[in-house]
């Protein structure tokens, strides 16, 4: 390679990964030393599920991959479901699963997936999937901000698995979405196939 070419090649802008500035743990602005490592992993844990929403149609979204299945739009609004669930729980205080009513008619369906969900939950596009997933999540870090590590270590005696810290119930909600991005990618492979 030429040495103009060489210095042309490297002054171009070069692809960035999805994951740049994510991939680092750690610190992060306006947030507390520990829920700034809740939030690294909550922002990459989305990351990862909004690099799998790419073009993806309406039908794509309300496909079935069995009968007793749950569309790809349906575990998205799921996801959001959750988030908002423990929001309600960690954030304000309420006893699981307390909701305001129009929680429940926004998301009970999503929450509970199955025939109500297969019901309910479709004829959306991929925008108002992302929409309920950003607000959602906007909702948490402005709260999270708002607090600081004894809040997050702060033990929840009564949890149904048994005394349970902020810090869990958090991780809990990342964990969620990574089990239920395993399904979104074998309905991906499963709409591949179809042709």
């Amino acid at each position: 390679m030429s040495t103009t070419h060489q210095a042309a090649t490297e002054s171009q802008p070069q692809p960035k990964s999805v994951l740049d500035g994510f991939s680092v743990f750690g610190p992060r602005e306006g947030f507390s030393p520990q829920i700034s490592l809740l939030v690294s992993q909550l922002d990459w844990m989305r990351r990862i599920v909004l690099t799998r929403l790419h073009d993806l149609t309406q039908e794509d979204l309300d496909w079935l991959p069995s009968p007793d299945g749950n569309t790809i739009g349906a575990l998205l609004l799921h996801l959001a479901a959750t988030e908002t669930y423990y929001q309600f729980n960690t954030l304000e205080g309420l006893p699981w699963p307390t909701t305001s009513p129009e929680t429940k008619e926004r998301f009970g369906p999503a929450m509970r997936l199955g025939d109500v969900g297969r019901k309910l939950v479709k004829g959306n596009d991929l925008s108002f999937y992302r929409d309920a997933l950003a607000e959602v999540r906007e909702k948490t870090l402005a709260e999270l901000r708002k607090r600081d590590d004894d809040w997050l270590m702060a033990v929840d005696e009564g949890w149904a698995w048994g005394p349970t810290n902020n810090w869990c119930k958090w991780f809990h909600v990342c964990e969620h979405e990574s089990h239920h991005l395993g399904q979104i990618d074998l309905h991906f492979k499963a709409l591949r196939s179809r042709g």
